[in-house]
């Protein structure tokens, strides 16, 4: 009987632990070659909030071989690389104000690394398309995020 308010205890502090925040989480590389390291994400249902952070792993600089991560809703996955390609560096290769991005990280060269953060309550569409949109690079460089049911 002694016992069972210890392990209580003990379980409780596992449930906040940072070990169930992971869950909450990813890490995505890109390199020079125009790759991303995952083809797909799935955010579990729990998160309210999950975070991407990517890592360039490349030499190169982001004047000539940056990447960004863009999510889109599928549908506006052509459209918003379109607009992004006629955007600049200073503005990410993401238009300014365009509402279609749920989110996106800063473009990054060799070395350096983003992180976004995702409100999952704004995850409303059966499927996304995450991609870089760095003129060039999309066609190549996507993959697919969905919230787990």
């Amino acid at each position: 009987m002694k016992l069972w308010k210890p392990l209580a205890v003990l379980s409780l502090a596992l449930c906040s632990s940072p070990i169930l925040a992971a869950e909450c989480a990813t890490e995505i590389e890109a390199n020079d070659m125009m790759q991303f390291s995952k083809a797909s994400i799935d955010v579990p249902a729990s998160c309210k909030q999950y975070k991407v952070t990517l890592k360039h792993t490349g030499k190169m600089p982001k004047a000539s071989m940056g990447h960004n991560w863009v999510l889109t809703a599928t549908p506006d996955y052509a459209p918003v690389a379109k607009d992004g390609m006629s955007a600049s560096l200073d503005t990410n290769f993401v238009k300014a104000g365009d509402t279609r991005v749920v989110a996106h990280t800063k473009v990054v060269g060799g070395g350096e690394s983003d992180t976004v953060t995702i409100d999952t309550a704004k995850l409303t569409a059966p499927e996304y398309t995450y991609f870089c949109s760095f003129p060039g690079h999309a066609m190549m460089m996507k993959g697919t995020l969905k919230l787990a049911k």
